[in-house]
């Protein structure tokens, strides 16, 4: 069957508009980079900080590896440039989906996203401020006797990038739940049955996504837990007025049919 030109040209207008959206959100992103790649060197040092804090006196940092030193402040600089590009990045994909939602959908999912970036900035926060000078304090005092402490730049790049991506993600459990009931997978009071069930999971996911050590694992599963009951709160508000727009609209038609 053929496709329909009106279908045909509908598509190819929809492509192209992603395509502009998906160029102007890397555009973003590269301009950023640009603005960032000279201050490289200090990004990295201030990333890096709690773990130097927390370092023996007169400890340091070594790269193994001949490029690392340009590297991973090169690859630190562009995860950055990502994240605070991040806003202008969901605004594009909100100005491409916007067209096809309803009023009220609008309504509910500019808020979202707003939130989701809020949460993804936070959830960095923590884990810097928060988990990784209890972290490095940790592992830095159970070292054995006569072992020298000298991390390498690169694992350390990968150790704290995996962390902030876990924490950030972990953040966005409220979005995720209003989701959920919102599209009717689930309901406020059936999650509230479940919470058992979360609690363990809050503390598989913390083992999968943090390193090998409790103090991370209960420091992502414990903020985890209650971000899941703030979720369930702020999703209950947005049932209950999906429950009473819909009462409201049976109590109209039963009028209109009289």
């Amino acid at each position: 069957m053929n496709t329909p030109p009106a279908q045909a040209a509908s598509l190819f207008d929809h492509l192209l508009e992603l395509r502009n959206r998906l160029l102007r959100a890397i555009l973003a992103v590269l301009i950023v980079f640009c603005c960032l790649v000279y201050f490289a060197q200090d990004i990295y040092q201030f990333v890096a900080q709690p773990l130097l804090s927390a370092m023996p006196e007169g400890s340091q940092m070594i790269a193994t590896d001949v490029a690392s030193p340009f590297f991973a402040p090169f690859k630190l600089t562009l995860v950055i440039s990502l994240f605070v590009a991040m806003p202008f990045v969901l605004y594009q994909i909100w100005s491409f989906v916007a067209p096809g939602l309803y009023k009220s959908e609008k309504r509910l999912v500019a808020p979202l996203m707003f939130g989701s970036t809020l949460l993804f900035y936070s959830g960095i926060a923590f884990a810097y401020f928060l988990v990784f000078p209890v972290v490095f304090a940790f592992f830095t005092s159970v070292a054995p006797e006569g072992v020298v402490i000298a991390t390498d730049i690169s694992s350390y790049l990968d150790f704290i990038l995996k962390l902030f991506f876990a924490f950030g993600a972990a953040f966005e459990i409220p979005i995720a739940i209003i989701l959920m009931c919102w599209t009717g997978i689930t309901t406020p009071d059936s999650l509230r049955e479940k919470r058992a069930y979360v609690v363990v999971g809050a503390f598989v996911i913390g083992m999968l996504l943090t390193p090998p050590d409790i103090i991370s694992q209960t420091m992502l599963a414990v903020p985890m837990l209650l971000l899941f009951e703030v979720g369930i709160i702020i999703a209950s508000f947005y049932h209950k007025e999906d429950e009473d727009e819909s009462i409201n609209v049976k109590e109209n038609e039963n009028e209109n049919e009289k």
